[in-house]
């Protein structure tokens, strides 16, 4: 059963890729492998695959024991039966086609044997890889559940079929376009001028604290959604917003994370936290957060509790940095 994947594994060297020369040719390049399944098909023969089982990446250790995606060099041979839903991820700035590819059909211990590695939950990926590497990590896993997820068209329940990219899924009875979809949250970090807010969900790991987060409701704008969810979730009125920056999140089906900065009224901060929405939520000062800053890593089962906030690669730790750059201002 292993066969196909010593096949994958078995090249030495990447067979030439097209060259690209800057961000404008590369990202053209990747829009012509959506486009033309011939090309795709030759850009699998010299691409990398970064492979999953059941949606869990394969990491492998390094000589400094930190941990990297297993990115495979491929080479195709006749056996194109473990290849054919391989899905595009882009383009590396070494010029060469990546890939994404999911081996839940075989057996997990045999690939981690075969491939030096070992498959680790999303999650816990996070709090392994850097910034620049998760990232691939994350969209990767979010195209692989879309077409897991997209078989089926949502109006006639026809089978669909995809290109060879993975770009797109195409329904066999009206011909309807799908393409994959990331669903808009706002998450924002609320201040009162001295105090930054944070809040934990039930399912949250012991101790961790976060910013606020929520789904745009229909027909909201970023603005709306943020006052709404922090009235509802905290009790408290919004005064003032600035937008910081966006990241893609593939929990729980994959969202597009807008990060914001809110300001409260000092007068008007005693919180009325919704417990159907959030465990607990409080305010923390810049020495509790710098504090929280120096947890590098989850604390073990038995250690002391202690508050410890999102891999340093989040959106969420990216706000709470801003927010203490700008206390120490």
């Amino acid at each position: 059963m292993l066969n196909p994947l010593r096949i994958l594994l078995s090249a030495t060297k990447s067979l030439p890729t097209r060259r690209c020369s800057g961000y404008v040719s590369r990202m053209r390049y990747v829009n012509g492998l959506k486009e033309d399944d011939s090309l795709c098909d030759a850009a699998l023969q010299s691409g990398r695959i970064l492979l999953f089982h059941r949606l869990s990446p394969l990491l492998q250790r390094t000589e400094r024991g930190t941990f990297r995606p297993a990115l495979i060099l491929e080479r195709l041979g006749s056996d194109r039966s473990l290849l054919k839903e391989a899905v595009l991820l882009g383009c590396s700035e070494q010029n060469q086609a990546e890939f994404c590819l999911d081996l839940g059909e075989l057996d997990q211990a045999a690939v981690e044997e075969e491939c030096e590695g070992n498959f680790v939950d999303l999650r816990k990926s996070f709090f392994l890889l850097t910034g620049a590497e998760a990232p691939l990590v994350s969209k990767g896993q979010a195209l692989l559940r879309w077409h897991q997820t997209s078989r089926f068209c949502s109006a006639t329940g026809q089978p669909t079929h995809r290109n060879q990219a993975g770009s797109q899924r195409v329904c066999s009875s009206t011909g309807t376009i799908y393409y994959p979809k990331m669903s808009p949250v706002v998450i924002v970090l609320v201040s009162d001028g001295k105090r930054c807010l944070l809040g934990r969900q039930a399912s949250f790991p012991r101790g961790m604290y976060s910013a606020l987060a929520g789904f745009c409701d229909m027909g909201e704008c970023l603005e709306e959604a943020l006052c709404r969810e922090v009235a509802e979730e905290v009790g408290l009125e919004v005064q003032r917003i600035s937008y910081s920056s966006s990241q893609h999140w593939p929990f729980p089906h994959s969202s597009f994370l807008l990060g914001c900065h809110a300001s409260v009224s000092p007068a008007h901060t005693q919180l009325n936290v919704d417990v159907t929405e959030l465990e607990d939520a409080r305010w923390f000062s810049l020495e509790e957060i710098d504090s929280a800053l120096q947890v590098r890593s989850p604390p073990r089962r038995g250690d002391a509790p202690v508050v410890w906030l999102p891999p340093k690669h989040t959106i969420a730790r990216q706000l709470i940095t801003e927010w203490t750059d700008r206390q120490r201002e």
